[in-house]
């Protein structure tokens, strides 16, 4: 035991750095999809420009990394005298401890809320294998441990509703990868990274089951957890083989000979069928089932024209640990605005506690970001990219119906608010209205030498200016 919590600070202390490790690259190939539905809820959720992603599961009892470190690669770091195997009884032993008895997904909806976010993605299994919804397919669950009898036992039922209630798109986070399952990880052989630890080309009849096992649990949460927009399949190693070219090993993750190919067609066809226009988010998987890209803890360095979105943690980690230092309210704007002005989304990534509730600082971010939003979300909701989508340090989006135009520009934190704002590109029509949004005023511009400049006015505290305005 010494040496296991050993192996716990190690892995607390290092979490920036093997967050940065574990990190998904992004596909760079795209294919639109073309059932009209599905297209339908994609435009939809292109609206929508601001989520909330929920990592929680059996990590949050000792605050460690979600999953990874049960995962025997190099850029995992434990205790050189602690045994592998012990480790692993060890942390399958924590559904024993957890019991989130001050879980309460109302209050993390009305956060969610409060800040300003349209959508939900919710971790219902990590690649840990512990679920997070009252599954038939295994007895590791959490309605099958200490908070098996409290009457929100089934949390992820109880999250998909409270953020229903408040008007948001649904999403299921959903690992493919099992590592709890032995016919993903096989006790057989020992488990060297993070891909099955078998030849499926000599026992393709285990990996049946594993195909079996992963369509059940999908099924079940398209069947008994109300309207889904969203299926969001995270452990993009587990992929057909002739979708492995050049740029996935360029990625540097560990590839086996064989394919772990679970039928992502079978596994869409039958949640279509029962949520239908369902967004199937196979991440980093090119193809008809990515249909939008994820970069995950980054900003893209250009402007993308097809449908994306970033996922980053307001901390450091995307479960809980302890002692987090979280981003500012200021810092985070500053991010959503260069994403939406780029054409993608923000999936802000938070952690409960074990024990089911949110760290106040948290909330107090969530609710600084939300005054922005209140005040300037019509710059980002429902908006577009530009084909001029920045100049300098002022960002620009466009309404949908393209009657309006947007500026943005983030205040650095602590910062002053300048007194002019001035751009390049994007002007103005001639006798527009520029109209500062956090104070519906009137603003004088001017256009000199082919630079629109706007007096902003005086003691101005914002964490962004955003401007709107119609162009010629």
């Amino acid at each position: 035991m010494k040496n296991i919590l050993t192996s716990l600070i190690v892995l607390a202390t290092l979490t920036a750095t093997a967050q940065q490790q574990g990190i998904h690259p992004s596909s760079t190939q795209y294919e639109w999809p073309t059932d009209p539905q599905v297209k339908q809820k994609l435009d939809q959720w292109q609206d929508q420009k601001f989520g909330m992603i929920i990592h929680w599961g059996l990590y949050a009892v000792p605050g460690i990394i979600e999953s990874w470190s049960l995962c025997s690669e190099d850029w995992i770091t434990r205790d050189s005298n602690s045994y592998y195997g012990d480790y692993k009884k060890w942390y399958w032993g924590l559904q024993k401890d957890f019991n989130p008895v001050n879980f309460n997904p109302d209050e993390w909806a009305k956060a969610a809320k409060t800040a300003g976010m349209k959508y939900l993605v919710f971790t219902t299994k990590h690649h840990d294998g512990f679920c997070m919804f009252d599954t038939k397919e295994t007895d590791f669950k959490i309605t099958n441990g200490p908070f098996k009898n409290h009457p929100k036992a089934n949390v992820a039922k109880y999250v998909f509703d409270a953020f229903r209630k408040e008007g948001m798109m649904i999403g299921a986070y959903f690992s493919k990868p099992d590592w709890h399952s032995e016919n993903y990880w096989w006790p057989v052989y020992e488990t060297a990274n993070r891909n099955n630890n078998y030849d499926i080309r000599k026992f393709p009849w285990r990996w049946e089951k594993f195909k079996q096992y992963t369509y059940n649990q999908i099924s079940e949460l398209m069947t008994g957890y109300g309207c889904m927009d969203i299926l969001w399949l995270d452990g993009g190693w587990v992929r057909p083989k002739e979708t492995v070219n050049a740029e996935v090993l360029s990625w540097g993750a560990p590839i086996p000979e064989w394919s772990q190919d679970i039928d992502i067609l079978k596994i869409a066809a039958m949640a279509r069928k029962k949520q239908p226009g369902l967004l199937v988010i196979d991440r980093t998987v090119h193809g008809p089932y990515e249909n939008y890209q994820t970069p995950e803890q980054r900003i893209p360095d250009h402007k993308i024209d097809n449908p994306w979105e970033s996922c980053m943690t307001l901390g450091g980690a995307w479960g809980y640990v302890p002692n987090e230092s979280f981003k500012s309210a200021p810092k985070v704007i500053a991010s959503l605005i260069e994403i939406v002005a780029k054409g993608g989304s923000l999936l802000l990534g938070v952690g409960p506690g074990a024990d089911g509730s949110l760290q106040q600082p948290i909330i107090d971010r969530l609710t600084e970001i939300g005054k922005w939003m209140d005040a300037n979300g019509e710059a980002i909701y429902n908006t577009r990219s530009t084909a001029i989508f920045q100049d300098g340090n002022v960002f620009f989006t466009r309404s949908k119906d393209s009657k309006k135009m947007y500026a943005l520009m983030p205040v650095a934190d602590g910062a002053a608010t300048p007194s002019i704002i001035e751009w390049s590109g994007n002007i103005p029509a001639k006798g527009s209205t520029v109209t500062l949004l956090e104070t519906r005023q009137r603003l004088k511009w001017s256009l000199v030498n082919g630079k629109v400049k706007v007096v902003l006015p005086s003691k101005l505290k914002t964490a962004a200016v955003a401007i709107a305005f119609t162009t010629s």
